[in-house]
């Protein structure tokens, strides 16, 4: 069941520092998973609610580098925090580069830890309110026909209809009523509108958020 309570996942396979990090993030209210393995929190579904992870560098199998890329081609997309007593500076930097929020050396303060779990979590809250807004912007562009994408995508690039007719090898009179008939699904009541619209899509070159 999802709900708007962030789940910590604390991966350590250091029984101890994970029941110690269990206890001050249960105390904090936020709901906690553990692994004392990299391949258990793998082996789960990519969680669909907020919250973020807290995993230590050395691990059995994989390190946390390691166990981060994993997790990102499974689909998780969650901040990760970095706590570790084998971090050097070399290290930290490629976690930053690779994507995590913190990387907080052992033994790590109560007060380090929740200030890292609380940005971390508000990286969250924004990533996830951004990629609700591109589904939204995306649901609205799958109404449109492939045809009537091309023409929005010429629209954008400020073609002519008679220009865009011409790239397509259509009439200018049928660019003119695809073009109308797209702004009239997108709910856009002008041709700036309707750019703004596209570069807040940001499709890859060449890409037709429209098909399906």
């Amino acid at each position: 069941m999802i709900t708007d309570r962030p789940t910590i996942f604390v991966v350590d396979d250091d029984p101890p520092v994970l029941r110690s990090m269990e206890r001050v993030l249960h105390t904090e209210g936020y709901a906690v998973r553990s692994f004392v393995h990299p391949r258990l929190m793998l082996a789960c579904e990519p969680w669909p609610g907020p919250g973020c992870v807290l995993m230590d560098l050395r691990l059995p199998e994989l390190d946390g580098l390691e166990l981060q890329e994993q997790l990102r081609k499974a689909g998780w997309r969650h901040p990760v925090v970095f706590v570790s007593g084998y971090g050097d500076v070399p290290v930290a930097v490629q976690a930053m580069k690779a994507g995590a929020v913190d990387f907080l050396p052992k033994p790590v303060s109560t007060e380090a830890l929740l200030a890292a779990v609380s940005q971390a979590l508000a990286r969250d809250q924004t990533l996830r309110a951004s990629h609700a807004e591109h589904e939204r912007l995306r649901l609205r562009f799958s109404t449109l026909t492939p045809r009537e994408w091309d023409v929005c995508r010429g629209v954008a690039r400020g073609l002519l209809n008679k220009q865009i007719a011409a790239e397509l090898g259509t009439a200018e009179q049928t660019v003119r009523f695809q073009r109308g008939r797209a702004m009239a699904k997108l709910a856009v009541g002008s041709v700036a509108e309707l750019v703004r619209l596209l570069d807040r899509l940001e499709p890859p070159s060449g890409a037709n958020p429209g098909t399906r």
